[in-house]
């Protein structure tokens, strides 16, 4: 088993396939006191002293040493991870040990995304700390995956007592280390323009991310890593978390003046309260840690590992995804059968696998003003209704999936005329609108209920096979009639777990449904929407040299097969920028692929490339939906050029894609170092029609055939002899 309690060190030690994990137990009040994290240890005790509490100099201890689980009041005066408030308004709390047990397997988390594991593939531990006067019962859980760098954490608190207690603070992880000038990593960024890598050093104070709009967000991803100075993609001490959750979320770094650095993520205690009664259980969600000693990009093939195969659930999770055209850019909200029957036809023709009917095809919808939760058909629009429309498509060999937006309502809707109460609204107060909707009030039952009946009532009439599940603006105006004022602050926490119950419900009744997330783009990229989607809409801006950036971020952390990713109109509708057609297509390969144009009005010469891109589409997709990813030089970096490679498991074929952003007078042909190949393996690279040993590939490199003009690209495949 990877996890060992040493009774007479009174020390446990987690052991992943390369890192260790010990933390101890202080012998005179039984804090939980963290001893180390990083490369693999022999032996079963700790390199050092535990330390002592000298009551004398209790907040010496507290605030100067590296704790597994600090809480607030008590002398640590560092970010600290819990906080309650009893009736009596007290808020200090300090858990102390007093049991554990370990076992083979992962627990689940109820009404909430995990990873998950079979017995021999993970242990778990679970140490019970409690505080005696506040009679708050806080259980530590430890899982351990034995073939990966991961241990994930989550945290159960519970009240012993007989009066209420008010948890107003709740994160899921903290890791104290010596600061080794360390920096620290984000993912950074706004509508458009999602998850750019940000690197800084850590500098004294706090310094981190957070979100406090309801959702995960465009501007901060909940995940951090710290990294020594020295790491790049190959080489480096790397140290992340990432958050298995759709709300808000902080991660926060504190450099604190005894040189120490803490981490720690979980829920954002922006508008947070629980209110435990007697026997009242919390669960906070999962976050995953990643140790790597092979720089970000051991970090990255780790994350894409784990979420692929112990997160990714559903028919799709390992399967090719099919080549599907989406609408909207081609027609918005102008179209009715005729129309989307004319886009499946020529589709069709060319190879494409799915048609994808976006906003508009419901209610009164004939712009963004109007009708979203009024979840029937409109027939004025889609003549002869659903049946019609999805048996035609499928006559022509297609598959048919559609748009949703099952978390809003607009004010001209039948739904709110039905129920205002159903959105949220705080009275007294105008709301604050965006594209004219309101947040309906999921954590309400009977809310959810209409959603799922209304949603199950379209997709039950016609063979509908996809589901595009948007959510276009955060939460504001939060309050609940259902709730009384003292659960008021629940609201953001019961929201996620509403959305969660949502997805859950719809995906069990329709296992063969394909869904696809979406929040205006990438506003909820997440590991808690993969656990319901294979795969999100990776930005609504989906222009070929923008995307290079934004997928490199998202591929940073998530697998390439999560990434929604599509060949767009040009000028982009987003940014206006004209890239060849050939471009567009080899960025989107490195995602799941498919079209967001109107097939039937683009260019004869661009159409005739299509059934190209779908070849090569279906001849290389393994490779990047299994393979494993390695950067291979960031545009975002040197403002010149982009690439990045996939390997297969076996080492035996590779995907190599570059792409020349800016053609620069006088600059060489690059020369690539290659990845993960095998150096006494012989490879040959198809461009080139030459026979290369992997070792040459990889330190001398691979000559690249630099375009002249910009914005050009090529793929380079290599199979081994």
């Amino acid at each position: 088993m990877s996890i060992i309690y040493n009774e007479k060190e009174r020390i446990f030690k987690l052991d992943t396939s390369g890192a260790s994990y010990i933390m101890g137990i202080e012998e005179k009040l039984g804090h939980l006191v963290h001893i180390y994290y990083g490369k693999k240890l022999r032996g079963m005790g700790s390199p050092v002293p535990l330390p002592v509490i000298n009551p004398v100099n209790k907040l010496w201890f507290m605030d100067g040493n590296p704790m597994e689980y600090p809480a607030k009041g008590c002398g640590d005066f560092r970010q600290h991870c819990i906080e309650i408030e009893t009736k009596e308004g007290y808020t200090a709390l300090e858990p102390v040990y007093v049991s554990h047990s370990i076992y083979e397997g992962k627990p689940k988390l109820k009404g909430l995304p995990a990873t998950f594991a079979k017995d021999d593939e993970c242990s778990t531990l679970e140490i019970v700390l409690y505080d005696k006067p506040s009679k708050v019962e806080v259980v530590l859980l430890y899982s351990v995956f034995d073939k990966l760098d991961v241990i994930t954490r989550s945290v159960r608190v519970n009240n012993k007592g007989t009066d209420a207690v008010y948890l107003k603070k709740v994160l899921s992880a903290c890791l104290d280390m010596a600061n080794q000038d360390y920096e620290m990593i984000t993912l950074s960024g706004a509508w458009g323009r999602e998850r750019d890598i940000v690197r800084r050093k850590i500098t004294r104070g706090r310094n981190g991310v957070y979100s406090e709009r309801g959702v995960s967000g465009h501007q901060e991803n909940p995940f951090m890593a710290i990294v020594t100075p020295e790491t790049t993609q190959s080489v480096g001490e790397v140290y992340a978390m990432n958050f298995v959750y759709s709300g808000n979320h902080e991660a926060v770094c504190e450099l604190t003046n005894s040189n120490m650095v803490r981490m720690v993520m979980g829920i954002n205690p922006y508008k947070f309260s629980w209110k435990l009664e007697k026997d009242g259980e919390f669960t906070a969600p999962e976050v995953v840690m990643v140790h790597s000693s092979e720089g970000l990009g051991g970090m990255t093939r780790t994350f894409h590992d784990l979420y692929r195969k112990h997160l990714i659930r559903g028919k799709y999770c390992n399967i090719k995804r099919p080549v599907l055209i989406n609408n909207w850019e081609a027609t918005y909200f102008n179209f009715d059968t005729e129309k989307l029957l004319d886009i499946a036809r020529q589709a069709s023709k060319v190879g494409i696998e799915m048609l994808v009917v976006d906003d508009g095809w419901f209610g009164n919808r004939y712009d963004d003003n109007r009708a979203l939760g009024d979840w029937f058909v409109n027939e004025d629009k889609i003549k002869g209704g659903l049946q019609y429309l999805v048996s035609e498509v499928n006559k022509l060999g297609m598959k048919f999936g559609m748009w949703f937006e099952p978390e809003m309502v607009c004010p001209d809707s039948e739904l709110f005329r039905a129920h205002p109460d159903w959105a949220f609204s705080i009275p007294g107060r105008n709301a604050a609108f965006q594209r004219n909707q309101m947040v309906l009030d999921i954590t309400r039952k009977e809310v959810r209920d209409y959603i799922v009946e209304s949603m199950s009532k379209v997709l039950k009439s016609g063979n509908v096979e996809y589901i595009k599940w948007d959510m276009n603006r955060a939460l504001t105006d939060v309050a609940s009639t259902e709730l009384p004022c003292d659960r008021q602050g629940e609201i953001y926490h019961r929201y996620v777990l509403g959305v969660y119950e949502l997805q859950d419900r719809i995906t069990t009744e329709f296992p063969h449904i394909l869904l696809e997330n979406c929040s205006s783009g990438g506003g909820r990229y997440d590991p808690g929407m993969l656990y319901y989607s294979p795969q999100i809409w990776c930005s609504d801006n989906a222009e070929a040299i923008d995307r290079l950036t934004i997928q490199e971020g998202t591929a940073l952390v998530y697998p390439l097969s999560t990434m929604g990713a599509h060949v767009t109109d040009c000028p982009n509708h987003c940014v206006g920028r004209i890239t060849p057609f050939e471009t567009r297509g080899i960025v989107a390969l490195a995602g799941t692929f498919g079209y967001e144009l109107d097939v039937t009005k683009i260019s004869e010469e661009e159409r005739n490339m299509i059934p190209h891109q779908i070849a090569m589409y279906h001849k290389y997709n393994d490779i990047v939906r299994e393979g494993d990813y390695y950067r291979l030089a960031s545009y975002s970096e040197n403002g010149v050029y982009d690439s990045y490679m996939v390997v297969s498991k076996d080492k035996s074929e590779a995907l190599v894609t570059y792409v020349s952003v800016r053609t620069v007078a006088g600059y060489p042909d690059p020369v690539i170092k290659l990845a993960g190949l095998v150096e006494d393996k012989i490879y040959h690279v198809d461009v080139l029609d030459r026979d290369v040993p992997g070792d040459v590939l990889m330190n001398y490199g691979l000559p690249v055939l630099h375009e002249h003009g910009d914005y050009k690209a090529r793929l380079y495949y290599l199979k081994s002899n």
